[in-house]
């Protein structure tokens, strides 16, 4: 049995990946802002499912994450999963603020904590939700796209540090490209119904790798991204 925390499990993968961690025997803490959807949450799972209802953007992360630590009595996987991102065209200074507060603010104190506990504890995972988006610069969404490369790169960072110190810890880049979730905007290519990102992402984090693109498709499109012309990239983004 695995303790399992989830920051941001109202909706969305967040909410799947705790139902099949719940439903498969493991105690999982399940954290967002909306109380009564993570109450309903709990009810279906009312022996493997405890909450803490907070937003990463307040100033008592650590405070509700140690709470939560508390009730499972130790913390094996956390999973970063809050996300927020909005078209902006006109370049809207609220828009680029929540995306920073969410994608980067939050993520950077409670990844640094989870990292830290997981090296003292000398074993754990910590695992991101980030985006192919990371790949490149959008100029519908310039805020979404940089945070999730932070976070992209951060995690990167931290592979490549536990590799030096030879210690069973384990993060995990998770970049979906489209799923079908309030977060998708723009073309609808190569949707993924909720079900099936999360049962992918789950499989990927049971074998610790590092990085995984859902669905598997768009491993592809990001190296094509990455790799592309600037003279041709940027007539697209």
């Amino acid at each position: 049995m695995q303790k399992v925390i989830i920051i941001g499990a109202t909706s969305g993968i967040g909410r799947e990946l705790a139902r099949l961690y719940a439903g498969g025997e493991n105690l999982v803490g399940a954290t967002g802002r909306r109380q009564d959807l993570l109450y309903s949450l709990q009810l279906e799972y009312p022996n493997h499912l405890l909450t803490e209802c907070f937003d990463v953007t307040g100033s008592d992360n650590i405070a509700h994450l140690e709470a939560l630590i508390e009730k499972l009595d130790g913390l094996d996987l956390l999973i970063y999963n809050s996300g927020y991102g909005e078209v902006s065209e006109t370049l809207d200074r609220e828009i680029d603020r929540r995306t920073t507060d969410v994608n980067v603010n939050g993520f950077l104190e409670i990844a640094g904590y989870a990292f830290n506990y997981f090296v003292q504890q000398g074993h754990g995972h910590l695992a991101t939700t980030s985006s192919v988006a990371s790949a490149r610069g959008n100029s519908m969404a310039p805020a979404y796209s940089a945070s999730k490369a932070f976070q992209s790169i951060y995690i990167e960072g931290l592979h490549m540090k536990l590799k030096k110190m030879k210690i069973p810890v384990f993060v995990t880049d998770i970049q979906p490209g489209f799923v079908d979730t309030k977060l998708a905007k723009g073309p609808r290519l190569w949707v993924a119904p909720v079900p099936k990102a999360a049962r992918q992402i789950f499989q990927a984090l049971e074998k610790k790798k590092w990085r995984v693109y859902i669905t598997h498709r768009w491993k592809w499109a990001a190296k094509l991204m990455k790799w592309m012309p600037d003279v041709l990239y940027h007539r697209m983004g």
